[in-house]
């Protein structure tokens, strides 16, 4: 009996071993980044979690991480890419990606998400939903959410109020953000973020929509006159890894890697607040600490502008997404509704 307890004992220990990487056969998985164009949150947070994944975790992993814009892929092939196996873990740009999975949209639809508040409740409430469409769809498994921060408007034109982008070339980049715009009488132009400031230098677009602290480091004030700080959509992102990456760790190291992204997004929340308020001062000249300082000129916002963008959630952004999302993943906006109605007030 003894020597027969020995023997599962040691059948229990290999099963273990084989169950997760051990520091003998270190994984190494290779992660996409944000732009390098996006600024801060990339540079100051993901990079830095990622390059040192393995000594503050703990974790027998490597993070081979490239920013996506040194890569050569298009920040609207990242699930594409993922499903194919060619990378284990992406930090996925929700709209980018939202033309091959729209249900992502459900994040952050234009309106939405007035104040981080509300946001982080709308995140949590549609977080289950998007995690199981992407692990059937594309099998990956969503790790976390965070948010880049409101997405402003920056012109090159005198505008004083949101209605006078009317008749205005503006840069979007999803599709619910387009249709936004069109409704209100300007002319949406995706363009990708790299190539926005040279599209508002020769006049490609007369404004275009971005976060604050994205605009500085890409130097589009540089290009533009003015700015107007209110929120079209909070920029939600996350990351993703495929489940056949995901199932080569044990259950513990599954934890542990969990434990490390959630602390990773709640840091950002909390980061990128803060970093929405410094940039739009620093963007209009005021005193600021992590950017440069420019000149362009604060547009007010009016109660006419905010209930025009508050508006927009049910006579345009959800209807909009709803023709498109429900085609691809029947029963989508119910469940939207079921899932994130309650938090925001909608039916």
């Amino acid at each position: 009996m003894k020597t027969y307890a020995r023997i599962m004992a040691a059948a229990s220990l290999a099963a273990g071993l084989c169950a997760g990487a051990s520091a003998a056969e270190a994984l190494k998985f290779r992660v996409i980044g944000q732009p390098l164009a996006t600024g801060l949150i990339q540079s100051k947070q993901e990079q830095p979690f990622f390059e040192n994944f393995g000594k503050t975790t703990g974790l027998p992993v490597e993070m081979d991480y490239k920013p996506i814009d040194t890569l050569g892929i298009k920040d609207t092939e990242e699930l594409r890419v993922l499903k194919s196996g060619l990378f284990e873990v992406a930090s996925l740009r929700f709209p980018q990606n939202a033309r091959d999975e729209p249900t992502l949209l459900g994040f952050d639809l234009v309106g939405l998400n007035p104040d981080y508040a509300t946001a982080r409740k709308v995140v949590d409430a549609f977080y289950p939903q998007a995690d199981e469409r992407l692990q059937k769809q594309f099998g990956v498994k969503l790790l976390g959410v965070f948010p880049f921060g409101p997405q402003i408007l920056f012109c090159n034109k005198p505008i004083k109020q949101l209605a006078d982008i009317k008749g205005l070339k503006v840069r979007v980049y999803d599709q619910n953000l387009a249709k936004f715009i069109d409704t209100i009488g300007g002319t949406p132009v995706p363009i990708s973020f790299a190539d926005t400031h040279q599209s508002l230098s020769l006049g490609v677009v007369d404004c275009a929509i971005t976060g604050p602290s994205s605009a500085n480091s890409s130097g589009w004030p540089e290009v533009a006159t003015h700015q107007m700080a209110i929120g079209f959509q909070m920029a939600i992102n996350g990351y993703a890894m495929t489940l056949k990456a995901w199932k080569k760790l044990s259950p513990d190291q599954q934890a542990t890697l969990q434990k490390a992204v959630t602390h990773l997004t709640d840091n950002i929340w909390v980061y990128s607040e803060t970093l929405f308020k410094d940039a739009v001062n620093c963007n209009a000249g005021r005193a600021c600490e992590t950017g440069k300082q420019y000149k362009l000129v604060d547009v007010p916002i009016s109660d006419a502008d905010r209930a025009l963008l508050k508006d927009a959630v049910t006579k345009v952004s959800l209807p909009a997404w709803s023709e498109v999302c429900d085609k691809v993943n029947k029963g989508c906006i119910e469940r939207w509704k079921t899932a994130v109605g309650p938090v925001v007030g909608i039916q």
